[in-house]
């Protein structure tokens, strides 16, 4: 429950103002009951354990601190019909994964995870509350980076810069939805562990079938080292990341839309995927 204080404004000279003082009312609000769920965020990466992050949803007026239920269990099925479980074992890291950008995860497999394009991957997150969370994922085909290219300002000293142009092709097939990352520096000394310069989403309904040409501002120096990271990805991933954002910017403003997280599992919250990435370096001369 929530009390809230209503004042009645008087808009009269100083000397009446503290005649004011007894026109408020503390008006008291009575929450819904909430029924928490469970959150999964699980990005599979091929070459890498499966790992994944379950977390419990809170009141939007409760503390921020994510809630790290203990009871789950969870196990994954494999292509052919394998089930490996993912034992509880939380683990936090300074830095964010390369691909992903998840800094903590709950459970994690113990074997590199084996997948190829059209693969189908198939998630079961369950606790003793009897809560349960099921999703169903397939590998995308990894699309090429058809070439990384970078023009410079007219400009001189400091304010010489130039932009980036990453080039692909997307396939004919419809509904195909692509993540863009620049990270500037050394990807042998962590570049690509830290915030990318430049992180794009966009979809093919305009394009479908045809090369992408994708810019950038003028915002790099001679002398950068830029790596491009081109996901392939599909319309449930473009969409939880889409309504992730505009949650976040809708928070806490009065002035916009509330926003409600798009998933792509059943019975929970969340978002279960492949990643399906190539890249490409280039160094601006």
């Amino acid at each position: 429950m929530l009390t809230f204080r209503k004042i009645i404004g008087c808009v009269l000279a100083l000397p009446v103002l503290a005649g004011c003082s007894n026109l408020q009312n503390d008006i008291d609000v009575v929450l819904p009951s909430y029924s928490a769920d469970l959150v999964v965020e699980c990005y599979l990466q091929p070459g890498k354990a499966p790992s994944l992050t379950v977390t419990s949803s809170v009141p939007y007026l409760s503390s921020a601190l994510p809630q790290v239920p203990s009871d789950v269990t969870v196990s994954l099925t494999m292509p052919n019909g394998t089930v490996v479980p993912l034992p509880f074992n939380p683990n936090y890291s300074a830095l964010a994964d390369t691909t992903s950008g998840i800094k903590f995860h709950t459970h994690i497999g113990r074997d590199p995870l084996v997948a190829r394009p059209g693969d189908v991957f198939t998630l079961d997150v369950r606790d003793t509350k009897g809560r349960r969370v099921t999703g169903t994922t397939t590998m995308l085909a990894p699309i090429s980076i058809d070439s990384v290219e970078y023009k410079f300002n007219d400009k001189t000293g400091a304010e010489r810069k130039a932009y980036f142009l990453t080039s692909f092709r997307d396939p004919p097939t419809p509904d195909d939805c692509y993540r863009l990352q620049l990270h500037k520096g050394n990807p042998d000394k962590g570049a690509l562990l830290q915030e990318p310069e430049v992180d794009n989403s966009f979809e093919d309904r305009l394009l479908n079938g045809k090369p992408f040409v994708v810019g950038t501002t003028y915002r790099f120096l001679s002398g950068d080292t830029v790596t491009a990271t081109l996901y392939h990805t599909d319309a449930a991933f473009f969409r939880f990341r889409e309504s992730v954002r505009d949650a976040r910017n809708a928070n806490g403003n009065p002035f916009a839309q509330p926003s409600a997280i798009y998933s792509n599992v059943q019975g929970g919250v969340g978002i279960f995927s492949v990643l399906s990435y190539t890249r490409a370096m280039k160094i601006v001369k």
